[in-house]
């Protein structure tokens, strides 16, 4: 009980303590006899003994407290967060799904319109998603995200190759750093549908060995027609590198260009695990 409830815990410690006061008090200016001031001197000790095992077993878990990694948001922020993302979800994501079902996709003139209306319906909803859950995992925020995405891959014919390997032996990255490297892989996801013209994207997460260091390394990689030498030399040349960067370096992380699968791309975020 005192173990999940701290106040509880407190008040205890609080009364036990105020307890012994009085007792040592008592002792020290009541003209007892021997024998009396035995019993109520035992009395004190078992008093103070009750006192340490309280503490001690508040021991374990004073050992393992560390810092949030993130800021916990207050109850009302919480309540405006989802007010908002039901406006956002029941209000600009339906005027977004009418406006693409009046729009003819069988017409090759307006399927850049439909494309362009179904990437903003695809970011609402995405950003919805992200106005929840400020202390997930980046496994969790992945999983939504793949949830979101897989309908667009299909429709536009591109195969997703998912492989998440996460064992659970090393802390995984949560809070602001999770949602900054869910944003890279968002921002990649989009630049394949938009730019790329690929038929096929691998998203992946593993562990690996820097040095003596480990590291949760995340890549989106394509088989489309990549971008310029210049752009994989670090002159960033548009299709949001840049801010793909600055959210890697937030992240506590860097960002790499890499040569994809044929003439494709592979975008490659290293991050250092936490203890």
């Amino acid at each position: 009980m005192f173990r999940t409830r701290p106040p509880v815990y407190a008040l205890a410690c609080v009364a036990l303590s105020f307890i012994q006061l009085i007792v040592n008090a008592w002792l020290i200016f009541a003209d007892l006899e021997q024998v009396t001031a035995r019993h109520w001197l035992i009395f004190n000790v078992l008093i103070s003994a009750l006192l340490a095992l309280l503490i001690l077993l508040q021991v374990p878990r004073a050992l393992q407290w560390r810092p949030r990694r993130s800021v916990r948001p207050s109850h009302e922020l919480k309540l405006e967060r989802q007010r908002i993302s039901r406006d956002l979800h029941d209000q600009v994501g339906s005027q977004l799904v009418h406006a693409i079902a009046m729009i003819d996709a069988q017409n090759p003139a307006t399927q850049p319109l439909v494309q362009a209306l179904e990437h903003c319906l695809l970011d609402v909803r995405l950003l919805v998603d992200s106005m929840d859950g400020d202390d997930d995992a980046l496994i969790d925020r992945l999983a939504r995200l793949r949830h979101r995405i897989q309908p667009s891959l299909n429709q536009r014919g591109i195969a997703l190759d998912w492989d998440m390997a996460f064992s659970g032996s090393s802390a995984m990255p949560v809070g602001a750093p999770a949602r900054e490297l869910t944003a890279i892989v968002q921002e990649a996801v989009s630049n394949v549908l938009q730019h790329s013209g690929a038929s096929a994207v691998a998203i992946r997460l593993q562990q690996v060995t820097e040095g003596a260091e480990r590291a949760w390394r995340l890549q989106v990689s394509d088989n489309g027609k990549g971008l310029p030498a210049a752009a994989l030399n670090g002159q960033d040349a548009g299709h949001g590198i840049a801010g793909m960067r600055q959210r890697a370096a937030r992240a506590g992380g860097r960002l790499e260009l890499l040569p994809g699968q044929g003439q494709g791309l592979c975008v490659q975020v290293t991050v250092p695990t936490r203890p």
